[in-house]
C-alpha cells in the first residue's frame, strides 16, 4: 500500500519529531527507528493551504518544497514569513538561534507556538530576546539583523556541514550569549517590545547530537523505484541522520519526501537514490 508524505513536524511538549501522511496518521521517530520506503511514480504538487493542487502537477525530485510555482504562491498569499500579513493579532517573539561556530541568525515566531520553529529550523542552540505585536517584532528583527550583521537564514547545508563537530554546551551558549546582551543593549527597540532575560535552550541531545558521526552522504533527491532505507541515529530540523546497510551515515531533508506515492522497504536494502558525496569516494556515478 502506497502512502503520501505530509512531511515532518515537531510537535508542541514531545519533542519527539513525527512523520505525517494524508490522512491524518504520523509515526513518531525515536533514535534507533529502522526506517525504509521505496518511491513510486512522479512526484506531484501537494497543493497550498490545506487544497489539492488543480493541475496534479508534477514537482521536480531536487525542490525541497513539494508545490508547483503556482501553488507555492498561493501558500505565502498568507503568510508572516513572506510579510504579506500585518494585522495578525497574536504576540510573537523575537529569538537568536545559534547552529554551529559562527552561525547565528534572528527570527520571529508566534508566542503559541514555543520552540516549535527553532527544532523546526534545526536550532542546536537558541535564546528568546523579545516579545510583543507582530510588527513590533519585525521592525526589531530587522534592526538587530543591521545592527549585529546577523542573517535571517542559514543555509541547511551549512547546518549540516557542522553537526558532527560541535562545540561543547559551555561554548555554544557562550557565543549565544554575548550576542543577545549586545542586542538588549541596542537603542532602536519598537517600544511595544518586551526585552527578555537570556536564557539558553540547547537541542543538542533533543536532536540526538551528542557524538553524531559524520556523514558520507547527503540525498539529493528522490526517484521512481529508489529506496532510502537504514537505522535513525539524529533528526534536527528536517533533516534523518540514517545509518544504512552498507554501514555508511546518510542524511535525508525530509521536504523531499512531500509529494512522492511511498511504500515500505526493509531496512537492509540500503539506499539507491542520488547522493551527494560528502566523504569521498563513498558515492559511485551519484548512487549509493
Amino acid at each position: 500500500m502506497a502512502w503520501r508524505c505530509a512531511g515532518l513536524s515537531w510537535p508542541r511538549g514531545t519533542r519527539i519529531p513525527v512523520l505525517g501522511w494524508e490522512g491524518g496518521r504520523v509515526s513518531p521517530l525515536t533514535a534507533g527507528k529502522e526506517l525504509g520506503f521505496r518511491a513510486e511514480g512522479e512526484r506531484r504538487c501537494v497543493g497550498a493551504r490545506g487544497n489539492p493542487c488543480p493541475l496534479g502537477a508534477v514537482v521536480v525530485g531536487r525542490a525541497t518544497q513539494g508545490r508547483c510555482a503556482e501553488c507555492a504562491r498561493l501558500d505565502r498569499a498568507h503568510s508572516v514569513a513572506a510579510d504579506t500579513i500585518a494585522d495578525d493579532p497574536r504576540t510573537y517573539r523575537v529569538y537568536l538561534a545559534w547552529f554551529g561556530p559562527g552561525m547565528v541568525k534572528v527570527g520571529i515566531t508566534a508566542e503559541t507556538r514555543g520552540p516549535a520553529r527553532l527544532l523546526e529550523q534545526g536550532a542546536v542552540v537558541f535564546s528568546w530576546l523579545g516579545r510583543g505585536p507582530l510588527m513590533a517584532a519585525r521592525r526589531t528583527e530587522e534592526l538587530l539583523r543591521s545592527a549585529l550583521g546577523v542573517p535571517d537564514r542559514i543555509p541547511y547545508a551549512d547546518k549540516r556541514a557542522v553537526r558532527a563537530a560541535l562545540p561543547g554546551a559551555a561554548e555554544r551558549a557562550a557565543e549565544i550569549e554575548e550576542l543577545h546582551r549586545r542586542a538588549v543593549g541596542l537603542a532602536g527597540w519598537a517600544e511595544s517590545l518586551e526585552r527578555m532575560d537570556f536564557e539558553a535552550v540547547d537541542h543538542a541531545e533533543v536532536f540526538g547530537l551528542d557524538g553524531l558521526p559524520a556523514a558520507t552522504g547527503i540525498v539529493r533527491e528522490l526517484v521512481d523505484g529508489g529506496v532510502v532505507a537504514g537505522r535513525l541515529v539524529a533528526a534536527a530540523g528536517p533533516d534523518l541522520h540514517l545509518r544504512t546497510a552498507e554501514d555508511g551515515l546518510v542524511v535525508l531533508d525530509t521536504r523531499l519526501m512531500t509529494g512522492w506515492s511511498l511504500i515500505g522497504a526493509g531496512s537492509g536494502e540500503g539506499v539507491t537514490v542520488p547522493l551527494l558525496d560528502v566523504a569521498g569516494g563513498a558515492v559511485q556515478d551519484g548512487l549509493f
